[in-house]
């Protein structure tokens, strides 16, 4: 309604209605992916884009919103023995009370926090009439740029295993596997196997604790928001007629002081750069990062301009080739950007692992989030 409200009166504020584009990041950016998707958009807006984040990601949708509904109206008082009166009670609920029934475990989770995320849009019939990967169709006409940070899992790989940040506590190669174990219930003991030996394969007999940590960040970032993200791409791809489609890893180092120093870019990470920061705030930076700053201002308002991030009225540090099946061309973004920046078939290994491998192994049980207590 907002975007069909921003189509009819854009005009008047000097906007082009035929000429919109929407952005978002993490929950805004999986938002950004669902409203390509959904029908109830066709015509609406000509460009997305979504940073680190896309429908298809495991806590983009909700799979089991019965089993939440229930355990909220448990909380709250209703009777959950009939779905009818359960939703009416629900609905009749005072505001405060039903946000605060639902509580979200930061320590101890009993399975990894990717699968812990209860209050997330569900497939409903009407804006989202199938699964997210079976309304690619409807993003045919419509020019998408998607990406991830190349730590983006490390905020919340901190949740699951806490010792990534401690410089002095270990991480054994038993917790890695029961984190493998835990993203992987759905495909048992030979996926958790399997997808142990790919992710540990160059450790060696005695991997040092910088490698151990970094492969336990690489692990979530791909589960969470990379593989995921490439997947959307590539079905974005598929089915495009008009649609440009644009890859990006945004690899430019946290400046958080409390982490270790091998920390590439964490989650949000991205957003001081697109919004300015750098200018608003330059006593706070230095000015390599005005240089990347004005760089992902420039792709990201050409893009919204024109459809391409290299053609607008901003100059760019190199050109960004789009995705293409001949070509999966991404730009890795950080402050010294040169020809070299443009490369090809992002994390390849680990993406066909996932989305073939894994995926042809037999699926002995669902990501189920009952474990989970609040």
């Amino acid at each position: 309604m907002a975007i069909a409200w921003v189509k009819r009166n854009i005009k008047a504020f000097g906007g082009d209605p035929d000429n919109i584009t929407i952005f978002g990041e993490s929950a805004g950016a999986a938002s950004v992916s669902l409203q390509t998707l959904s029908p109830k958009n066709k015509g609406l807006f000509k460009r997305a884009i979504s940073q680190s984040g896309v429908g298809l990601c495991s806590w983009a949708i909700q799979r089991d919103p019965l089993l939440w509904a229930k355990k909220l109206g448990e909380k709250l008082g209703c009777s959950t023995d009939n779905t009818t009166v359960l939703a009416n009670c629900l609905r009749h609920s005072d505001p405060k009370d039903l946000t605060l029934s639902y509580h979200l475990q930061l320590t101890h989770l009993p399975i990894p926090f990717a699968h812990a995320l209860a209050l997330s849009p569900v497939v409903d019939g009407d804006f989202l009439p199938d699964v997210p990967e079976k309304l690619f169709a409807n993003a045919a006409d419509i020019d998408y740029l998607a990406g991830v940070n190349d730590m983006d899992g490390h905020i919340f790989a901190g949740v699951d295993v806490p010792a990534i940040n401690r410089p002095l506590v270990k991480v054994t190669a038993d917790q890695v596997y029961h984190l493998v174990k835990g993203l992987t219930v759905d495909r048992g003991e030979a996926g958790a196997n399997a997808t142990y030996n790919i992710y540990t394969q160059s450790w060696g007999a005695n991997p040092e604790q910088e490698v151990v940590k970094k492969t336990v960040v690489g692990l979530i970032t791909d589960y969470i928001f990379l593989i995921p993200t490439q997947v959307a791409l590539d079905l974005h791809l598929q089915n495009a007629k008009s649609g440009k489609t644009y890859s990006y890893l945004f690899s430019e180092p946290s400046r958080m002081p409390i982490y270790p120093r091998w920390v590439g870019a964490d989650h949000a990470d991205d957003l001081q750069y697109v919004f300015g920061k750098p200018f608003a705030t330059p006593l706070g930076y230095w000015p390599k990062y005005r240089t990347l700053s004005k760089a992902m201002i420039a792709y990201w308002t050409n893009f919204a301009r024109t459809g391409d991030p290299n053609t607008g009225h901003s100059d760019v540090p190199v050109s960004w080739p789009a995705y293409t099946n001949d070509a999966k061309y991404y730009l890795d973004i950080n402050h010294k950007m040169n020809k070299n920046s443009v490369k090809q078939n992002l994390r390849s290994r680990f993406v066909t692992f996932w989305n073939s491998v894994y995926l042809k192994m037999p699926q002995v049980a669902n990501i189920s989030q009952s474990e989970l207590t609040f």
